[in-house]
């Protein structure tokens, strides 16, 4: 039987979503080029509205960026020994590094594009609980993974992006994730966003250090991401993602530092991609990775799939 949560097929709009009613106002003027941002986000509170801001970031304004910036996310966890260790020793990552990455993906997409307070958001959150639940975490841990779903976006989107967020998308996605972290019974969640970046930079500075484990999770997640891509490809691609990480994230996870002009070459292009962006038409419609096929679910999935399964 089917789980009563099984998308619809892709390509729908979902009706119950925020984004999509407050962003096909047919009433929106034209967007005029090089892009602003919008006046009618601009204008939304970051604390009330902070559901609307992230999804119209996520699925508008900075999709590809959204996305390349929380798989980043995850190389950072990978650089702490204890969140490694576990992750090694479910196996997981060695025998379906595709399927991990995929879950991981639509799970965040499930709560974001659909909010946590949704029935698929619920649904998705309550996996997510169920299979964390079977392993010993700490607190700290908990914190430390969300608190680089807050952060990574600004950071690593700089990068990547046309222009660098505001003070009211950081604390959008600052309450966005707050809110997540509570529904995973989360303790101890700073109160603030400088507090929380506080508590995100002393535990990169006190847990990054170098440990097998980090390097075999990390590298099983590269090789997810090369597997993308033609063979004669890697060979570039692999230096390539090397240079958008800093260097105490490559020494944890014993990735090599790729020359200084490659680094400054890399991002050099990637500033390049972003000046252009900046002079195109703005997205109409939503990017929803939950409506996207994925290299695991072609057709479609359940919210039950995701995740490791019962043996």
């Amino acid at each position: 039987m089917n789980s009563p949560f099984a998308p619809p097929l892709h390509g729908t709009i979902i009706p119950t979503s925020s984004i999509v009613r407050f962003a096909h106002d047919e009433s929106a003027k034209p967007v005029s080029i090089p892009r602003r941002i919008p006046p009618e986000i601009a204008s939304l509170d970051p604390q009330r509205d902070h559901l609307k801001i992230v999804q119209w970031v996520g699925s508008y304004e900075f999709p590809y960026e959204t996305r390349r910036s929380l798989e980043f996310a995850l190389f950072r966890t990978f650089a702490v020994p204890s969140i490694s260790a576990l992750l090694a020793s479910t196996g997981h990552f060695a025998a379906h590094g595709q399927k991990r990455y995929d879950d991981t993906a639509l799970i965040i997409a499930e709560i974001a594009e659909n909010g946590y307070d949704s029935e698929r958001g619920r649904a998705a959150l309550r996996r997510m609980n169920q299979f964390h639940h079977r392993y010993t975490i700490s607190n700290d841990d908990y914190l430390y993974v969300l608190s680089t779903f807050i952060f990574e976006p600004d950071r690593f989107g700089r990068l990547l992006s046309w222009r660098t967020s505001t003070r009211a998308e950081k604390l959008a996605n600052y309450y966005f994730w707050c809110e997540v972290g509570r529904r995973m019974n989360i303790r101890d969640i700073p109160p603030t966003l400088e507090a929380f970046d506080a508590f995100n930079r002393a535990y990169e500075r006190d847990h990054f250090r170098f440990a097998p484990t980090n390097h075999q999770v990390a590298l099983a997640s590269l090789n997810v991401f090369l597997n993308w891509y033609p063979a004669f490809l890697r060979p570039i691609l692999r230096p390539t993602i090397y240079a958008l990480m800093d260097e105490p994230l490559l020494q944890a996870i014993g990735f090599p530092n790729p020359p200084r002009w490659f680094r400054a070459a890399v991002r050099a292009l990637f500033r390049l991609r972003a000046a252009c962006i900046r002079w195109t038409p703005r997205r109409r419609t939503p990017f929803l990775l939950t409506r996207t096929p994925m290299r695991t679910y072609p057709h479609g999935y359940d919210i039950a799939d995701l995740g490791p399964q019962d043996d």
